[in-house]
């Protein structure tokens, strides 16, 4: 993901949201826990068109 569309992503929260996904990102164990979800893999599935890694 480049800058611009993070800045594009973000530009949609506010300053406070913008701060609490940035502190989680950047806690990799943080980052971890939530990617291994079973609701963001199904959300990661969407956005990616339903493909498989």
């Amino acid at each position: 993901m480049d800058e611009k569309s993070v800045d594009k992503l973000f530009s949609g929260l506010s300053g406070e949201q913008q701060r609490k996904v940035r502190n989680i990102l950047a806690d990799k164990e943080q980052t971890e826990k939530i990617l291994s979800s079973p609701q963001a893999k199904e959300l990661l599935k969407k956005l990616m068109g339903g493909k498989e890694k």
